[in-house]
């Protein structure tokens, strides 16, 4: 009987799979809900690393992320409540992906996690 069962899965994926599974994971380990059009928002958001709210938010709408602009800033709002992004100024805010998430977006990307699941036994 084996003592631990090792899976290991080697798989290619594009810049923006990579980026986005990045944000999938912390969220999963942080007990973070969030929706696609959530995650593609802030994937966008990821690539941009700081830019004016007015701006960003028209132009994901206009990408079809979401029907409207205030649609995009009310999923911001939610987001910087959960502590993904940080919002910086008063008139013309900025925004960003909060660092603390550790998301890596430059040059070629290897994610390798360690994962243990420990089976507890019932008594």
């Amino acid at each position: 009987m084996a003592l631990v069962n090792k899976i290991d899965k080697r798989i290619k994926m594009s810049k923006d799979e990579v980026i986005k599974y990045q944000i999938l994971t912390h969220c999963f380990l942080n007990d973070i809900q969030i929706s696609v059009s959530d995650l593609n928002c802030l994937h966008l958001l990821a690539l941009e690393e700081t830019i004016e709210l007015t701006k960003f938010c028209e132009k994901v709408s206009e990408m079809g992320v979401f029907k409207s602009a205030q649609s995009c800033r009310n999923a911001l709002s939610k987001a910087e409540k959960k502590g993904l992004l940080i919002k910086n100024g008063n008139n013309k805010k900025t925004i960003y992906i909060n660092p603390e998430m550790g998301i890596e977006i430059e040059g070629t990307i290897l994610l390798d996690f360690k994962i243990l699941g420990i089976e507890t036994k019932e008594l």
